[in-house]
C-alpha cells in the first residue's frame, strides 16, 4: 500500500465512487479489492485519511471494500469547526438514534440491505462489517440479516446520553444473540479504557446481553496515538479511535495488534471459509 500523509485530504483515486440506490434511497459508496465484501461504515467526522487507510488495509487482505458515505466530506482531514458541524447535523438527522437507547438507527435497515447486495455481488460465504463510534454499533444491528457473518463494534458511542445503552431494540437484541449462537459466531470489540464516549459499562452491557459470543478488548490509554487531527484534538480530547485517528501504525503497538486482529477475523470468516466451501 502507498505510504500516504494522514495530514492531507485523501482524493481516494483508488476507489471506485458508486450512487446505490436501495429502497428509494441513493447514497455514494467507495469501493476497491476484490473477494468476499466488508463493510466499513466512518466514524465521525466521515470518511478521513485513517478511514480510507483502514479500508485499504482490509482490501489488501483479499476482500472488496464498500466504504459508503454516511455523512462529512469524503476524505477530508477531520477539521475541527467543520467536524463539530457534521456532528450537530448527524445528531439532529432522521437517519441516526444519537440519544436514543433500545432501538436502532433508521440508516442501519438501509446498510443490512447494502448487506445483502454486497453479498450478492461478491459472493463467498457471506460479508463482514465494522462501525466505528456514532456507526460503532452498526456492524451488531446489521446481523439481523442473515448474509452478515463477522461484525466488529470499535468504541460505539450511541447512545450519547447512557453509558450502558445498547442502541438496538430488546426484541432484536435477543434474535442476533440467537443467532450468534446458533451458528457459532461472534463479535468482536474495542475501546480504550479511558474513552468518555464508550465507556466500561456499556461493553459490560454487550456482554451481559450477548454472553460469551461478546469479545471486547479494552485498550490501555498509553497505547494510544497523541498525533491526531484537530477535530480529536479539540472535541474528543480523550483516547477513542482504536484502528484509525489513534492508532499508531507500528509493530509491537496495541492499537497495532488490534488491527490485525480484525483483518485475521475477516479472512478467517469469509476467505477460508469460502475456501472450504469450494474444497
Amino acid at each position: 500500500m502507498v505510504n500516504r500523509s494522514m495530514n492531507e485530504d485523501d482524493r481516494l483515486e483508488d476507489f471506485t465512487r458508486r450512487t446505490i440506490t436501495i429502497d428509494g434511497v441513493a447514497k455514494v459508496v467507495h469501493m476497491a479489492g476484490s473477494g468476499p465484501a466488508v463493510i466499513v461504515m466512518t466514524e465521525m467526522p466521515g470518511i478521513s485519511p485513517q478511514v480510507a487507510r483502514f479500508a485499504r488495509w482490509v482490501r489488501d487482505v483479499g476482500m472488496t471494500v464498500y466504504l459508503p458515505s454516511l455523512f462529512g466530506r469524503d476524505g477530508a482531514v477531520p477539521d475541527a469547526e467543520a467536524g463539530a458541524a457534521v456532528f450537530r447535523r448527524a445528531c439532529v438527522s432522521a437517519e441516526f438514534r444519537a440519544f436514543a437507547a433500545n432501538q436502532s438507527s433508521p440508516v442501519t435497515q438501509w446498510l443490512r440491505a447494502l448487506a445483502r447486495l454486497a453479498h450478492k455481488e461478491r459472493g463467498g460465504p457471506g460479508v463482514g462489517a465494522i462501525g466505528m463510534c456514532f456507526t460503532g454499533n452498526f456492524a451488531l444491528s446489521m446481523m439481523l440479516e442473515p448474509a452478515m457473518l463477522a461484525p466488529v463494534i470499535c468504541q460505539p458511542s450511541l447512545p450519547l446520553d447512557d453509558p450502558v445503552g445498547i442502541e438496538m431494540a430488546p426484541g432484536d437484541l435477543a434474535v442476533v444473540r440467537e443467532r450468534l449462537k446458533r451458528e457459532d459466531l461472534t463479535v468482536l470489540a474495542y475501546r480504550f479504557e479511558g474513552d468518555r464516549f464508550c465507556r466500561a459499562e456499556r461493553f459490560a452491557a454487550y456482554a451481559e446481553a450477548l454472553g460469551d459470543r461478546f469479545v471486547g478488548r479494552a485498550l490501555p490509554d498509553s497505547a494510544a496515538n497523541p498525533d491526531v487531527p484537530p477535530f480529536f484534538a479539540q472535541h474528543v480530547a480523550c483516547p477513542h479511535s482504536v484502528v484509525t485517528a489513534h492508532l499508531i501504525d507500528q509493530a509491537g503497538e496495541p492499537t497495532a495488534a488490534a488491527r490485525d486482529e480484525i483483518l485475521s477475523f475477516f479472512v478467517r470468516r469469509l476467505r477460508c471459509a469460502e475456501e472450504d466451501e469450494k474444497g
